[in-house]
């Protein structure tokens, strides 16, 4: 979508029949929207990806043991930003080694990847770097990338401390956040903030300051207070 048509489509879509028949439908949601961006979690197997993906979909947690995902799966949310609907199709990956090469092609067709490892795996977090790789293969070039520390809720588990995952977000300059798909803990604001850098940068006037996803990501959570953000 041109950032002409976006800018035109600010008002809230529960406003007059008239405008919703420049809005798409989204078929799995049942709800209109104004411009769709592909979303992608990537991280080891059982870092939690696919609890992340429904806790932020359904306020569910799936507890107990669960089949992996095979390959790659998908799910669509239609959020608000700024009186913008946005639709996120979110693309859940397999972790094994053996599905890297279906994962692989479709790096290049998502706008946003949520790099995810566990807070009591090792393994989990010393193999971001070699997924940063891989992203920095395959997805585009300006594609928005945060890396999430998840299972925060275990605290007792915990191997990697939060400032381990700070310094190494710092030393690749993308955004930083511990999650938890059980509690929900900056789960769904995770999805939102690069929802709201996507919809920047295809609505951004040429005079409007830039959107700052780290300073956005601080003030939520000032906002929250000691109890909702990590």
């Amino acid at each position: 979508m041109s950032a002409r048509r976006a800018s035109a489509l600010r008002e809230d879509s529960s406003s007059s029949s008239d405008e919703k028949q420049f809005l798409q439908r989204c078929p799995s949601t049942n709800e209109y929207f104004d411009i769709a961006f592909k979303v992608m979690l990537l991280g080891d197997s059982a870092v939690g990806k696919t609890c992340f993906l429904v806790q932020f979909k359904d306020g569910a947690f799936l507890a107990g043991n669960f089949i992996a995902t095979v390959g790659i799966d998908f799910r669509n949310k239609v959020v608000t930003v700024d009186n913008l609907k946005v639709k996120l199709q979110i693309w859940d990956t397999a972790g094994q080694e053996r599905f890297r090469s279906v994962t692989h092609a479709y790096y290049r067709d998502a706008q946003a990847l949520l790099l995810l490892y566990d807070i009591t795996s090792k393994s989990s977090f010393d193999n971001i770097r070699a997924w940063l790789t891989e992203i920095h293969e395959y997805a585009q070039k300006d594609v928005v990338i945060m890396l999430l520390g998840n299972k925060s809720d275990m605290v007792h588990e915990r191997v990697i401390k939060q400032e381990e995952g700070q310094k190494l977000a710092r030393e690749y300059g993308v955004p930083f956040m511990e999650t938890s798909a059980k509690t929900g803990v900056n789960v769904e604001l995770a999805f939102l903030a690069v929802a709201k850098e996507l919809k920047q940068r295809v609505s951004q006037q040429p005079n409007e300051p830039k959107f700052q996803i780290h300073e956005y990501i601080e003030s939520q959570k000032q906002k929250s207070g000691c109890c909702g953000f990590m």
